[in-house]
């Protein structure tokens, strides 16, 4: 799948922003010039060679707030994936074989998460766990695991009606063998594609706009994005740089998505076919090659 996902133009651009967007939040506390929690005298200053994007309402440099809160906010994110992942996918490829009673269950636990109101339950939740960002991730993911339930539900669904499956089942295969070696590589593409379009909702950078999960002076995107917009009148170019990060990672996690979507399943499979047929006419309209030299 990697390979076909790199041969489309937006799988290439999506990969390489995302690329970068993981070395920014792998290198960023290193690359800051100034300590992002130091604060000063010089508040709210404009862009200068000392402060690339001027100071915040503390005399804190922008810049290298920035870049140290890039860790965070691309950690939180891949936390919530993750943890919807485990706790959506696993019990919807498992509910198609575990009995009717679980089907049961986790059906009406899912429909339970998708009623409850998003932010009213998380802000509850942390309420009673206390406000720190593994908490707030915990949460966001199990609230965002019914996407993952329902996703690979289904695509399970489609795979246990095959003959090799039916056919593994009455051999006596266990559960675990059918799953490893049927079910997974055909329900991976569609988790995959939600596990993309999960990591570029940005739960971290709502959450943290709204001051649940990382509490100040702790830098995260939505942080910076929310104390810029108290400021405008002084600096109303601040909220640009945060906004334009959060912005370019959720357009290339999307763009990861449909270039996953786009060759996976039958669509792949027609993508496929159709440039093997532009391949096969383009060597016909080049003619059969020049026979060698005579002997």
């Amino acid at each position: 799948m990697v390979r076909r996902v790199l041969a489309l133009t937006s799988g290439r651009i999506a990969v390489v922003i995302l690329a970068a967007i993981a070395l920014l939040a792998l290198l960023g506390p290193w690359l800051a010039p100034q300590n992002p929690l130091a604060t000063s005298d010089n508040a709210l200053a404009a862009v200068s060679g000392t402060h690339w994007l001027g100071t915040d309402y503390l005399g804190r440099d922008v810049f290298s707030r920035l870049l140290d809160g890039s860790r965070i906010s691309v950690l939180g994110s891949l936390e919530v994936a993750l943890v919807a992942l485990v706790v959506g996918a696993v019990p919807g490829i498992l509910s198609v074989y575990l009995g009717r009673a679980f089907e049961w269950f986790t059906l009406r636990i899912a429909d339970t998460l998708v009623a409850l109101p998003f932010l009213l339950f998380a802000i509850a939740v942390i309420a009673l766990l206390g406000n720190g960002l593994t908490q707030a991730m915990l949460v966001t993911g199990v609230l965002v695991s019914p996407l993952f339930y329902r996703v690979s539900r289904a695509a399970t669904l489609a795979v246990a009606r095959s003959p090799y499956v039916e056919a593994a089942i009455v051999s006596g295969a266990s559960v675990g063998w059918i799953v490893r070696r049927h079910v997974w590589t055909k329900v991976l593409p569609p988790i995959a594609v939600a596990l993309a379009q999960t990591i570029g909702v940005g739960f971290v950078s709502s959450l943290t706009f709204l001051g649940i999960g990382v509490q100040p002076p702790e830098p995260t995107w939505g942080g910076l994005l929310a104390s810029d917009l108290g400021y405008l009148s002084h600096r109303p170019w601040a909220p640009v740089a945060p906004a334009l990060l959060i912005m370019v990672t959720v357009w290339a996690c999307n763009l990861l998505a449909d270039a996953i979507r786009d060759v996976s399943g039958e669509a792949g499979r027609a993508l496929a076919n159709d440039r093997k047929a532009r391949a096969n006419r383009r060597e016909a309209a080049a003619g059969p090659h020049p026979a060698g030299g005579s002997r």
